[in-house]
């Protein structure tokens, strides 16, 4: 099994999403969190004055799958998030050794 992370442009969302789902992908995770990369940061407006942040507004999708699936996991998430401009991301993959479902108790592959 492997862990797929995604780190994205909040607006890229929905794209993401709907090229997981045609995957077959049945679940995922979405967390709001902010950092920075090569961007360090960037220039708000709020209430006509100019301020500076320290982080990006981000989405992080991260998506268990069998390992068999996750280049493909990686494809649809990097075609679905690409704008062609700085931020749009980062793509990490995992291994992960063990999963189990709390419901059922059915482990690894059948947990996911």
């Amino acid at each position: 099994m492997k862990l797929v992370t995604a780190i994205i442009k909040p607006f890229k969302l929905d794209e993401v999403r709907e090229a997981l789902t045609a995957l077959g992908v049945s679940g995922l995770t979405v967390t709001e969190v902010q950092g920075f990369g090569r961007q360090k940061g960037q220039k708000e407006i709020y209430r006509g004055a100019e301020y500076e942040t320290n982080t990006v507004p981000k989405i992080k999708v991260e998506v268990v799958c069998p390992t068999g699936q996750a280049e493909r996991v990686v494809e649809a998430i990097q075609t679905a998030a690409h704008t062609g401009s700085i931020g749009d991301g980062k793509i990490f993959v995992t291994e992960v050794g063990h999963a189990v479902r709390i419901r059922t108790g059915e482990t690894d592959d059948a947990a996911i």
